[in-house]
């Protein structure tokens, strides 16, 4: 299956965009080579802003430029988003200001940058932000949705992407505020988002060798979260696991738990990384030091469910 970086397609998808829309402008924190905002550099020099290493910064110029009637994206690494967390909450989320934040490199998938730059408590830092929508894509394609329906929103966004390139999924249907349901199952659900969900599609394979049919249900938008789905498939199915390759506190288990809180489940259990750093590694090694592979994840899960 051919993979991309969804950091990629986020470039790619920023220079389709300001095709399309001239008031779409482009700012980064001299992260432009990682972030792949250099693609709208190249192709429009004069809507692109290098801000340097100066993230309130960047924040505070695009929150200018957004009651000018631009509609600025913001991108530097998600871990950077706690320097300039002040502004992108009184700046631009108090006043519901129209910028979109693309912040990459999230996750342990990083790898060797360690711990210090794996952002494993974005989603969960933009998610209790009021009038923020945030997108956790899983593939090339829905960060190619995910950009261009920011783009619409009047409002902030935030997009996370990643380092890793990870496999490239038959277009899907894409909603915002909606999940979508990647492969039917009666005995568990797998709730997940972003790229872990390669992993999490071995895990479901994996776990027909124990006898356990698993649904695989993928949220590309974690705010406004489908509760609606979560439910659904939490009746069907009662035994819940999420699974994200960020801080189980926070984060997508936390949205799933407050969504189906009080719907019957017999199982719950959050996978995801759990209430530590990361650390230094390649990605493969640091998804099985966090017990994120897909074997490792069908032996937990059987182990709940057979006892």
């Amino acid at each position: 299956m051919e993979k991309k970086a969804i950091r990629v397609a986020y470039g790619e998808a920023l220079v389709r965009l300001g095709a399309e829309n001239e008031k779409v402008v482009v700012l980064d924190a001299d992260l432009a080579a990682a972030t792949m905002t250099n693609a709208f550099k190249k192709e429009y020099p004069n809507r692109f802003y290098d801000c340097g290493i100066a993230e309130a910064d960047m924040v505070d110029i695009a929150a200018g430029m957004s009651t000018m009637g631009l509609i600025p994206f913001c991108s530097t690494f998600a871990v950077f988003a706690g320097r300039s967390y002040d502004q992108i909450r009184n700046g631009v989320c108090y006043p519901k200001f129209n910028v979109k934040f693309g912040f990459s490199h999230a996750g342990i998938t990083l790898g060797e940058d360690g711990g210090s730059h794996q952002a494993i408590e974005d989603l969960a830092l933009m998610r209790v932000l009021p009038n923020m929508t945030v997108f956790a894509p899983s593939d090339a394609n829905e960060v190619y949705q995910c950009v261009e329906a920011a783009a619409k929103i009047d409002g902030p966004v935030y997009i996370r992407t990643a380092r890793l390139p990870s496999p490239i999924y038959d277009p899907r249907p894409f909603t915002v505020g909606k999940g979508t349901v990647i492969r039917d199952g009666k005995d568990c659900v797998l709730f997940t988002c972003g790229i872990i969900l390669e992993h999490v599609l071995d895990a479901a394979e994996k776990l027909k060798d124990y006898g356990i049919d698993a649904a695989v249900v993928s949220f590309h938008t974690i705010k406004p979260f489908d509760e609606e789905l979560a439910r659904e498939y939490t009746a069907k199915c009662k035994n819940v696991f999420t699974i994200e390759e960020h801080s189980v506190i926070g984060g997508l288990g936390d949205a799933v738990a407050s969504a189906i809180i009080t719907h019957g489940v017999e199982n719950f259990r959050k996978i995801g990384i759990q209430d530590v750093f990361g650390q230094s590694g390649k990605p493969a090694d640091l998804l099985k030091e966090y017990g994120l592979t897909g074997p490792q994840m069908a032996e937990e899960i059987a182990g709940v469910l057979k006892g």
